[in-house]
C-alpha cells in the first residue's frame, strides 16, 4: 500500500508542476501546427497514463519500466513499431490513435479509454521528446493501401492452403519465424515453385531466429539488440488479430526490426492469403490441432 501511495504521489507532483509548460506552438513534419494548449493538455494526460511506464522524460525509464516485459518504447529515440505506413517511414496521427486506445496484445500497453482530444494531445506531446525527427521540413509515411480481399470467408480455406505455400515459399518467412510443415511437404512445394526436390534443411527450421532491433532502453543506447519472433502458435500478436490486420501489418512490417514491408515484394493476393494462414496458426494455441504443425 506505500508503494501504491509512493506511486500516486508522484503522479500527482509531475501532473501538478509544470502544468503550462508550452508557452509557444510547435510546427511538425506536414507543416503541423499545434497549440501551446494542446500540448500541455497532452502533457497532463502523458503524466496520468503514461509516465508510470514510459518515464517523466519519455526515455522508458518511468516507475514500473523495471517490471515490464518487453519494455516500454522509448520515445526519445523518435522509432515507432507499429505504424501502418511503409517500413522506416514516421507513422500518422491514426497510428498513434490506434494504438493508445487498442493496445498491443500480451503487453502492459493497455487499451486506453480516452477522447479523441486527449488521445490527439498526448501524441503530439509525445512527438515533442524527439524533436529530431518530428521538428523540421518533411513530409509524414503514407498510409499503405492493399487491394480488397480476394478470398472472403467463403474461401477461407483454399486462402490457408495459399497462405501456407507463400509462408514457405515466396516470403520464405520460416527464415525468421519457424517452419510449421514437415520436411516432406517443404521439399514437395520447393519441387512445385523452384523445380527440384530438397535434400538438406536448415537446423533451426522448426526455431524462431534471433533478430537484429534497433530499439534501445534508457540505460542503453546500443544499437544491436536481439529479439526472437513469435511463434504464431504460441506467442500474442501484439499489433493484429484479425486477418486485416494481420495483412496490414505484412505490407506495412515493423519498423526497426528485421520484419520488412511485404508491400510491393510479394502481390497482395499474396499478402492475404498469408495473413490468413498466420490466424489459421494462431487460433491453434491452447488446442490440440497445435501439435498437426510443430515439428522437430
Amino acid at each position: 500500500m506505500m508503494k501504491v501511495s509512493l506511486l500516486f504521489s508522484l503522479l500527482f507532483m509531475f501532473s501538478c508542476s509544470g502544468e503550462n509548460s508550452f508557452k509557444k506552438e510547435k510546427v511538425f513534419l506536414g507543416n503541423q501546427r499545434v497549440p501551446a494548449h494542446t500540448l500541455n493538455l497532452g502533457r497532463q494526460v502523458y503524466l496520468e497514463y503514461c509516465m508510470a511506464c514510459h518515464g517523466v522524460e519519455g526515455d522508458g525509464n518511468g516507475p514500473a519500466a523495471k517490471g515490464s516485459i518487453p519494455a516500454p518504447r522509448n520515445f526519445k529515440q523518435g522509432l515507432y513499431k507499429f505504424g501502418l505506413v511503409a517500413d522506416g517511414a514516421l507513422p500518422t496521427d491514426e497510428d498513434f490513435k490506434r494504438i493508445i486506445q487498442k493496445g498491443l496484445k500480451g503487453t502492459a500497453m493497455l487499451p486506453w479509454d480516452i477522447s479523441d482530444q486527449q488521445t490527439y494531445a498526448v501524441t503530439q506531446y509525445i512527438k515533442t521528446f524527439a524533436p529530431q525527427v518530428w521538428e523540421g521540413e518533411g513530409e509524414l509515411g503514407k498510409p499503405v493501401e492493399l487491394e480488397a480481399d480476394p478470398f472472403t470467408i467463403a474461401r477461407k480455406e483454399s486462402a490457408i492452403n495459399k497462405g501456407r505455400e507463400v509462408y514457405h515459399m515466396s516470403a520464405s518467412c520460416q527464415t525468421c519465424h519457424k517452419g510449421y510443415v514437415s520436411k516432406e511437404v517443404l521439399s514437395q512445394l520447393n519441387e512445385k515453385y523452384n523445380g527440384e526436390a530438397l535434400t538438406e534443411f536448415d537446423e533451426d527450421l522448426y526455431q524462431p531466429k534471433l533478430q537484429i532491433s534497433e530499439y534501445y532502453f534508457y540505460d542503453s543506447k546500443e544499437r544491436m539488440k536481439k529479439f526472437l519472433p513469435p511463434d504464431f502458435t504460441w506467442h500474442n500478436i501484439r499489433s493484429a488479430q484479425t486477418v486485416e490486420e494481420i495483412a496490414y501489418r505484412l505490407a506495412a512490417g515493423v519498423t526497426g526490426t528485421g520484419m520488412p514491408a511485404w508491400k510491393e515484394t510479394i502481390a497482395d493476393h499474396e499478402i492475404w492469403a498469408v495473413s490468413y494462414y498466420v490466424k489459421h496458426l494462431m487460433d491453434m494455441k491452447g488446442k490440440p490441432s497445435r501439435k498437426s504443425v510443430i515439428y522437430k
